[in-house]
């Protein structure tokens, strides 16, 4: 089991703008003061200049604290999002995909079939494209279990199913495929949770559905 998440080494954007603001905000004292030291006492600087500027300094600082809420927020969410995955972990899961990962010479898929069909033809082909079974499954509407037993020798990877199933007439049948396998990690990319299904990597919202793992309890003779 894994858990793989970003580290914070870097401010955020909105600290960092808090920073560069500081340091204007310095500048700007700087230059008043400089401003005021030598104005012309009988043409003295516009006041209102000066309140205009530390008005939209203001302005600034509020939506830099705005933005730091806001990423506190989507941290926070992030957060949960990761919790709720891990829960996940060792389970076995359902993914809407026609890709399977193959482990210990198994690859799980499950099919469904709108209606009844005449034909189902099933074919699995490797990560290059070559077909490496051939067979027929159920034809009955609904969800079947499709379990690929590989022959031995053949190595883990991602094998992809096509299906091709017609009616007694010849017409082609809408058909869904969903792969099985277990949560093996889970990744967080571009701030989305993903999980790692026997090595395909999916987003947490596109489980269809979960089966707990039972735990082997060994008994004393």
């Amino acid at each position: 089991m894994e858990i793989n998440t970003a580290t914070a080494g870097a401010a955020t954007a909105a600290g960092q703008s808090q920073i560069k603001l500081a340091q204007d905000f310095d500048q700007f004292l700087t230059l008043l003061t400089t401003q005021l030291q030598f104005q012309d006492p009988l043409d003295p600087l516009d006041s209102g200049e000066f309140t205009d500027q530390l008005v939209a300094f203001t302005q600034v600082e509020q939506s830099i604290s705005t933005n730091k809420n806001l990423e506190l927020l989507i941290s926070q969410t992030k957060n949960a999002a990761m919790s709720n995955a891990v829960g996940f972990l060792g389970n076995e899961v359902t993914i809407e995909t026609d890709r399977a990962g193959l482990r210990n010479s198994t690859a799980k898929w499950e099919y469904g079939l709108q209606t009844n069909a005449e034909v189902v033809k099933l074919t699995v082909s490797d990560s290059a494209g070559k077909i490496v079974f051939e067979g027929t499954g159920d034809n009955r509407a609904g969800l079947h279990d499709f379990v690929w037993n590989a022959p031995a020798g053949t190595p883990d990877g991602i094998y992809q199913l096509a299906i091709s199933s017609t009616s007694a007439n010849g017409s082609e049948i809408q058909t869904a495929i969903y792969s099985k396998g277990k949560v093996e990690a889970i990744e967080v990319l571009n701030g989305d949770v993903h999980l790692s299904v026997n090595g395909i990597l999916t987003a947490a919202s596109n489980i269809q559905a979960v089966k707990q793992s039972t735990p082997v309890v060994e008994t004393a003779s």
